[in-house]
C-alpha cells in the first residue's frame, strides 16, 4: 500500500481536531469540563508583552468598527474563534508529524502505542496551559481536568494512528471464510468517506448536546433580594419607561440617542478570559489580608454578611479606558453597594498601610490607595447591579467601583482583598497601561435624525444628540459645529446623577447636501475637553467625534 502523505495528515488532523472539540464543547456545557482552547487563548494573553496584545486588540477593533458591530460582544467572540483556530491548527500539524513519523518509523502496523504517544504529548501542554491560567477549570479543577483532556487526546491520538495502519496497510476487515481477523481491501475513497462521515457525526453529536444543555452563563448566580431602596428597572418602570430621577426635565433627547439607562443584556464587559470565570455562592467568603505581616488573615466575610452592611445605591457611568472616539465601551446603571470606607472600618486598617491589592477570580489584580478611599465615601464594594445580584458575566459576586477612574481600576469577581505598605502596578499597568486611568472628558454624537425633523415658523430642523461624559466631574457645557463653522450651544439634559453621562441635544437647521458634524465639551469646573487627537493607550483616547451625512 502506498504510505499516506504529510497532507493527508494534516487534513485529518483537523478533522478529528474539529470532532475532538465539539465533544470538548459538549463537556463544557454539560459538566463545566474544561473547554481547552479557551484555556490556551487566556494564556497567550497572559505571557505576551502589552505592546503585542495592544496591536492585536486595535487590529480587532479595526475590523470590529468597520463591519458596524457591537464591540465588547464580537471582540469576545473573535478571542473564542481565535483560541478553536488555534487548536485546530496545532491538531492539524500534530496529524502531519504523526503521518511523517510513522512513514518513517513504522514497516508494520502498531496500533495502539504511536496512538496514546501522539494524545498525550498534545495532552500535556494542554493541561499545562489550563494550570498556568488560575481562573480556569483546569486549574481550579485539576486532577478532573487533566484526566477529561488526557483521555479525550489520547482517543484522537488512536483515532489517528488507526487511520494511518489502515491506509498504510489496507483495512483490516472480519473474512466471511475465516475465523481470525485479516486483511481485506477495501478502496481507500470508500475506507475515508466512511471516517469523514463517522467524524462529521461525532461533531453533530458533541455540538449538538453541547447547544442543548448549555448553561446559563448570564443568568445571576443567586436570585437575593436587593436593598429596598435599589432603583431597579421594575421599581422605576411607569408604562413601559423608566422613572428616573430626572424625569421632568424639559431636554428630551434627539431620537436616536442611546438609552439613558444601558439595559444589563448590553452592558459592556471587557475582561481578560475567553469566558467569565463562575464564582458560586455557596461558600464564598472574602478574606481580607494583612499583606505587610506574612499575609495574616485579618477577617473574612460571606457574601450575606457584606449585604447586610448599610448599603448606598448610585447610577453610575462606567468607560473602558480602551474605548474609541464615539465607541461603544461606556454604559449607565444603577449600583449597589456598600461604601469602602465602612467596609473598612469593620476590618481595621494596619499601621503602616497605604494601598489595597484587590484580586479576581480570572486573575485579574489592581491597586487602589487607601488615601483615595478615605477621601471619597462614594468608592463602593458593589454587589448588585438594577436590583439584581451581579450577573456571572460581569463580576458576580462582588466588584468595585471607583470614580473618575476607567474600568481598567475597578476589578470585578473579587476573591482576595490584601493590605500592602507600598504601591504595586496592577494587571493593565504592568502591560503599559495608565497608571491611574483617570476617566477624560469625552461627547459622542449618536444620532442627526433626519428622518425625525420638525417644522417650526417655517424653518426645517434636524435633531442631534448624543451623550458627554466626563467621570464624576460633570458637564457644564456641550458645542456642536457644522461643517467647520461657528460652535453652537446644545442643550443639556439635566443627568440622573452627578457620575453619570450628560444626554445633548443640537436643532440644526436643515441645509440641503452633505454636511460634517462635530462636538465637544467643558467639564463641570470650566475645563474643556482635550480636543488634540490621541490614542486609546496609555491614558484614553481623546479628540473631537464626528458624524457624517
Amino acid at each position: 500500500m502506498k504510505k499516506p502523505g504529510i497532507l493527508t495528515g494534516l487534513l485529518w488532523g483537523i478533522l478529528f481536531t474539529v470532532a475532538l472539540l465539539a465533544i470538548f464543547y459538549a463537556g463544557y456545557e454539560v459538566a463545566a469540563l474544561p473547554f481547552p482552547p479557551f484555556e490556551i487563548f487566556d494564556w497567550i494573553a497572559r505571557i505576551l508583552p502589552g505592546d503585542v496584545i495592544t496591536f492585536g486588540i486595535d487590529n480587532m477593533v479595526n475590523v470590529i468598527t468597520a463591519l458596524g458591530l457591537p464591540t465588547s460582544e464580537t471582540a469576545k467572540l473573535a478571542e473564542q474563534i481565535m483560541g478553536i483556530a488555534l487548536t485546530i491548527g496545532i491538531g492539524g500539524a500534530a496529524g502531519a508529524v504523526f503521518f511523517a513519523v510513522m512513514n518513517a518509523t513504522q514497516p508494520k502496523r502498531n496500533e495502539l502505542a504511536p496512538g496514546v504517544l501522539l494524545g498525550l504529548s498534545l495532552a500535556i501542554p494542554f493541561v499545562l496551559f489550563g494550570l498556568a491560567v488560575p481562573s480556569s477549570l483546569t486549574a481550579t479543577e485539576p486532577l478532573r481536568s487533566t484526566i477529561w483532556i488526557g483521555i479525550a487526546f489520547i482517543l484522537w491520538g488512536v483515532a489517528l494512528n488507526y487511520l494511518w495502519n489502515n491506509l498504510r496497510f489496507g483495512v483490516r476487515a472480519a473474512s466471511p471464510a475465516q475465523t481470525s481477523v485479516s486483511a481485506e481491501p477495501i478502496d481507500r475513497r470508500s475506507f475515508l468517506v466512511r471516517v469523514g462521515a463517522g467524524t462529521a457525526t461525532i461533531f453533530v453529536i458533541g455540538a449538538g448536546v453541547g447547544a442543548l444543555l448549555r448553561r446559563v452563563v448570564d443568568a445571576p448566580a443567586a436570585t437575593v433580594a436587593s436593598s429596598e431602596n435599589v432603583p431597579s428597572a421594575e421599581a422605576t418602570s411607569v408604562g413601559g419607561e423608566r422613572n428616573l430621577p430626572n424625569a421632568d426635565d424639559p431636554v428630551t433627547a434627539a431620537p436616536g440617542t442611546r438609552p439613558e439607562v444601558t439595559p444589563l443584556d448590553n452592558h459592556y464587559r471587557i475582561d481578560i478570559n475567553s469566558i467569565p470565570p463562575t464564582v458560586e455562592e455557596e461558600g464564598y467568603v472574602l478574606p481580607v489580608l494583612d499583606a505587610m505581616n506574612g499575609n495574616q488573615l485579618l477577617r473574612e466575610f460571606t457574601l450575606d454578611e457584606i449585604r447586610a452592611m448599610p448599603s448606598m445605591d448610585a447610577y453610575l457611568t462606567m468607560s473602558c479606558i480602551s474605548n474609541r472616539l464615539g465607541g461603544d465601551l461606556i454604559s449607565t446603571t444603577v449600583w449597589t453597594g456598600v461604601s469602602m470606607q465602612y467596609f473598612l472600618e469593620q476590618v481595621g486598617v494596619p499601621e503602616g498601610a497605604t494601598h489595597l491589592r484587590i484580586t479576581s477570580a480570572d486573575g485579574f489584580d489592581e491597586t487602589v490607595a487607601l488615601d483615595v478611599i478615605d477621601q471619597d465615601e462614594r468608592v463602593m464594594l458593589a454587589w448588585a447591579w438594577d436590583g439584581e445580584p451581579l450577573r456571572q458575566r460581569h463580576g458576580f459576586p462582588l466588584r468595585i467601583h471607583i470614580p473618575d477612574r476607567f474600568g481598567m481600576k475597578q476589578p470585578k469577581w473579587i476573591t482576595r482583598m490584601e493590605f500592602l505598605g507600598a504601591d504595586e502596578d496592577g494587571y493593565w499597568v504592568r502591560r503599559g497601561w495608565s497608571k491611574e486611568a483617570l476617566a477624560r472628558a469625552t461627547s459622542v454624537i449618536d444620532t442627526v435624525a433626519v428622518n425625525d425633523h420638525m417644522e417650526i415658523e417655517g424653518r426645517t430642523l434636524i435633531p442631534i444628540g448624543g451623550i458627554a461624559w466626563a467621570g464624576a466631574r460633570g458637564i457644564s457645557a456641550v458645542e456642536v459645529r457644522v461643517d467647520g463653522g461657528e460652535w453652537q450651544p446644545a442643550q443639556l439634559r439635566a443627568p440622573i446623577s452627578d457620575r453619570t453621562w450628560t444626554i445633548w441635544r443640537y436643532d440644526w437647521e436643515f441645509i440641503e447636501g452633505n454636511h460634517a458634524f462635530e462636538v465637544r465639551c467643558v467639564e463641570g469646573d470650566g475645563t474643556p475637553q482635550i480636543e488634540a487627537i490621541n490614542p486609546v493607550r496609555p491614558d484614553g483616547a481623546t479628540g473631537i467625534d464626528t458624524y457624517v451625512i
